[in-house]
């Protein structure tokens, strides 16, 4: 289950800069941004907008009450922190979740007009777990109407054998809405949305897209895209939140129906352990994961090895060659 993110103190933090490994000469695939600035970031929501990019992310319960944190780029490479979704957090997530806090691994998805942030509650190593929206209409914090409303809860996990954490979300080719969530217990679950109101469409027992099949069932942090007629589950395989000593790595399958099921390109199914590596660890980029993609660019968090394990973002191009994603090996 995903760990609280790290601390940090607020000078250190600053002094981190990252620099992302360069991607493949291709021609059609664009250059890795060189990131530098504020990159202290664990489980990032990244997408570009034309205010600029963003990257929401896990909250510090010991910064404005453990809210999503939220950091901008005017060219994609140098980011600086922004700021926080709240200054308190909603109420009810306390009766809901007996001592959380700090906020989780959020999501972000724009609809007609209205941008949905999909975020959880939790506490580490319990499946009393709330996936819960807030929407905006703009993403841009200088405009006068930009404010996030608390919409309450869209799915709680206590008592179920599935955990309410890691919202990725993605419509199908009829426009309709899902939710592809979970970490450990019974892998990666998903559920039916709606719109406007982006909360669960029915009750339905979610669907299951990806499983180990073990007792430590490392599987967490789902996000499908779509491309070329396919869906494709990108998923975080192995232990986060261990600094150095980090497991994590990105994972992919596909499917033609959002629903799966969903293939490694050997044809191994995901239900039964299968995925294909899209991104592990390498040299000093350790236990990649918690990953988002938005302008064919894959966003993701590792853990410096020449920084004691600090979370740090990365963004590499996605490549695709037959049919498959893949991103440039690091440099070195």
């Amino acid at each position: 289950m995903r760990h609280p993110i790290l601390r940090l103190a607020g000078a250190a933090v600053a002094a981190i800069t990252a620099a992302a490994a360069l991607a493949g000469c291709a021609p059609a695939v664009a250059a890795a941004p060189q990131l530098s600035g504020d990159v202290f970031v664990h489980d990032p929501a990244y997408v570009r907008t034309d205010h600029g990019d963003f990257v929401y992310s896990t909250g510090d319960g010991q910064i404005a009450d453990g809210n999503i944190q939220i950091r901008r780029s005017d060219d994609g490479a140098e980011w600086e922190y922004a700021g926080e979704v709240w200054q308190h957090k909603p109420a009810w997530l306390a009766e809901a979740v007996p001592g959380v806090d700090n906020l989780w691994a959020p999501e972000l998805y724009e609809h007609d007009g209205t941008w949905y942030l999909y975020y959880a509650a939790s506490t580490f190593g319990s499946n009393r777990s709330v996936i819960a929206l807030a929407t905006n209409t703009t993403l841009d914090p200088d405009d006068p109407e930009y404010e996030w409303v608390d919409r309450g809860e869209v799915i709680a996990s206590a008592g179920t054998d599935f955990n309410a954490i890691d919202a990725g979300i993605v419509e199908d080719a009829d426009g309709t809405p899902w939710m592809a969530f979970g970490s450990f217990s019974s892998g990666i679950r998903m559920v039916r949305l709606e719109w406007p109101s982006g909360l669960r469409a029915d009750d339905a027992e979610p669907l299951r897209l990806a499983d180990r099949g073990l007792v430590e069932n490392a599987i967490e942090a789902p996000y499908i895209v779509r491309h070329d007629g396919w869906f494709y589950l990108f998923a975080s395989r192995g232990f986060c939140c261990r600094g150095t000593d980090s497991t994590y790595e990105i994972i992919v399958g596909r499917s033609e129906d959002v629903r799966g099921p969903y293939l490694d390109a050997d044809g191994g199914r995901l239900l039964e352990d299968g995925g294909t590596v899209v991104l592990t660890t390498d040299g000093d980029r350790i236990g990649p994961g918690g990953q988002s993609v938005s302008g064919g660019m894959l966003a993701f968090h590792w853990y410096d090895g020449a920084a004691e394990g600090v979370p740090t973002l990365g963004i590499l191009p996605l490549e695709w060659a037959d049919g498959w994603p893949s991103v440039a090996p690091a440099e070195g």
